[in-house]
């Protein structure tokens, strides 16, 4: 049975993740993994934060706090706006509390090393004379050698996206007191790209690598990744830093290396599961899923992290060939990377204050809502936005308008008609034409789900939803209840739980994407919601849901989705500019 590896983004412990990110990496694996659960499928959820490197220690000694006590309070908010919107992982660590990370970061570096993958250069570095230290890349900032940009990192220009030889920045300066830093001699190590480009990368990723299988890339990953194929270079994977996983002993004589933070925080998804593996009391685990011939693994991550999921973390992998237990590691299956998500036409910024309180939001909204939103306007092929307006628009005239009051429509009108108990149906139209539209948009929702396309699913839904209201519209059961013609009494009944019958299957069609919100339909359903809540259950477009018996009585009706007034959302808009505004 095929196994699914899923991992989501390690978000950096160097502050607040925002609408953005969870539109990006997490909201879409979260929905993915829930979808294949209730398919039957067998999934391990894996995530947590990226606790080193150069900007935590930046950020941690600008605000004078310790290392430690730094990323444990980012490790922490993170988690609660996962928890807000739902997300839930098999296992949430972080790469400086993971107890098995630092161990399985030294030995895949000493693997690499071992299988010259790895090699040590001594280079001139900048360094810098007042602080007594060598100056990692993003401790320093300087003109683009590519493109111009004055406020080019060490390691990548915010202009042109160039990956930056640091040396080469025009008048560098140190971030940390702006002084100018020299060249000096040091030894470091590099990740050797090329070769491993030679040695399985390149057949892995054009498939001509039939031990490696893998879907079709997305186009905005196969074009990002082809580009950089084309000029692959070494990169250093060590840096200057009191804080991150150390060298293996006798590696570095100078003791002052560690590895650099995107070689340390992929391998976070392999000691994350060994630690998961720990948990369940079978250490060994682990193995299963990363070494497993029917393992699957399936990466999501925001675009900017394409270089690292598709180029350096499979070529680390290769790299370590059967060094173990005699056995490879698993490559990406699927990377379904998402392009970006901005805010009222402008990028989430907290330190401009174009961003989202979470507190605020979750305070007045449902998560349920915000999350079919979210993956209603992800930005899966091309860069999205979140508006207020449109998300009124989903609540009100989506969720609330076809699916709650749907729900609302035919089960107040069961418990006036039918004293709250399902009635007797004799069949008559459970072939009926809207049905099997709703049928064809229902059994579309999976496919797409499976394929990672998000947003053609939660339009699925909406196109069943809309399939069933027209169906109860055309039949009119509140007319037919009016009839003193017995065949009429009995044509309501039948519309009547056909239309729970339908409520059942979609209180399960949409619970990866409102977990809360189905399980409240459920309840509502009550003796007439069938057992298998969990299970994804029959996707032949051309089976109708089981008859529901008659007589089983329903729970009390309610409102899935509250409106949201025009106010409300004015309010929000104005409170955004004006923080935007007061930081300007």
């Amino acid at each position: 049975m095929v196994k699914y590896l899923v991992t989501s983004a390690l978000p950096y412990a160097n502050g607040p993740i925002h609408f953005g990110h969870i539109a990006g990496a997490y909201l879409p694996a979260d929905v993915y993994v829930r979808y294949l659960r209730m398919a039957g499928e067998e999934v391990l959820y894996v995530c947590g934060t990226d606790e080193h490197g150069v900007a935590i220690t930046l950020k941690a000694e600008k605000e004078g706090k310790d290392y430690r006590e730094y990323v444990d309070h980012w490790h922490g908010e993170i988690k609660a706006l996962f928890d807000r919107f739902q997300i839930s992982f098999d296992i949430w660590s972080g790469t400086a509390r993971c107890p098995q990370h630092a161990d399985t970061s030294r030995t895949f570096f000493s693997n690499l090393l071992e299988k010259e993958y790895v090699f040590a250069r001594t280079d001139d570095q900048w360094y810098s004379e007042s602080l007594d230290r060598f100056l990692p890349d993003r401790y320093l900032e300087g003109g683009c050698p590519e493109c111009g940009h004055e406020k080019a990192r060490g390691d990548e220009c915010p202009g042109c996206g160039a990956w930056l030889d640091a040396r080469k920045l025009i008048e560098p300066t140190c971030t940390i007191d702006g002084s100018k830093p020299i060249l000096r001699a040091t030894k470091h190590w590099y990740l050797d790209l090329p070769k491993l480009q030679e040695a399985g990368l390149a057949d892995w990723y054009t498939g001509d690598d039939a031990s490696h299988p893998h879907k079709d890339w997305k186009p905005n990953v196969h074009g990002h990744v082809q580009a950089m194929l084309k000029d692959l270079r070494e990169r250093p994977i060590t840096r200057d830093l009191p804080w991150g996983v150390k060298l293996p002993d006798g590696v570095d004589d100078e003791g002052t290396k560690v590895l650099y933070v995107w070689f340390d925080a992929p391998i976070g998804y392999v000691s994350a599961t060994m630690e998961w593996a720990e948990s369940q009391g079978q250490p060994d685990a682990w193995r299963d899923w990363w070494q497993g011939d029917d393992s699957r693994l399936v990466h999501f991550i925001g675009k900017d992290n394409i270089a690292f999921h598709m180029v350096v973390f499979p070529s680390m992998l290769l790299g370590q060939q059967d060094a173990w237990g005699g056995k490879n590691f698993v490559l990406p299956w699927a990377v379904p990377a998402n392009e970006f998500y901005n805010l009222q036409g402008a990028k989430f910024s907290t330190s401009e204050g174009w961003y989202l309180d979470n507190d605020d939001f979750f305070s007045k909204y449902s998560p349920d809502a915000a999350r079919f939103h979210v993956l209603f306007s992800s930005p899966e092929t091309a860069d999205a936005e979140f508006t207020w307006e449109a998300f009124q628009t989903t609540n009100n005239s989506l969720l609330g308008g076809k699916l709650g009051n749907f729900a609302s429509r035919v089960l107040k009108f069961a418990g006036k008609r039918f004293d709250g108990q399902v009635p007797e149906s004799d069949g008559r139209f459970d072939d009926h034409e809207m049905l099997k539209s709703a049928d064809s948009a229902f059994a579309e929702i999976g496919e797409y789900l499976a394929n990672h396309q998000f947003k053609a699913a939660t339009r699925s839904l909406m196109g069943g939803c809309d399939a069933l209201n027209q169906f109860f519209d055309a039949l009119a059961p509140w007319k037919l209840a009016k009839s003193d013609d017995a065949d009429d009494i009995l044509a309501c009944g039948a519309v009547i739980e056909r239309c729970v019958a339908y409520l059942d299957l979609l209180s399960r069609r949409f619970s990866p994407f409102c977990p809360t919100a189905s399980a409240e339909l459920r309840a509502m359903l009550g003796e007439a919601a069938t057992s298998g809540a969990s299970a994804w259950g029959d996707e032949n477009a051309t089976t109708r849901p089981q008859f529901v018996p008659a007589g089983l009585a329903f729970g009390e009706p309610g409102v899935l989705f509250p409106r949201i007034d025009d106010e409300a959302m004015k309010a929000e808009v104005e409170a955004l500019q004006s923080r935007a505004d007061s930081l300007a």
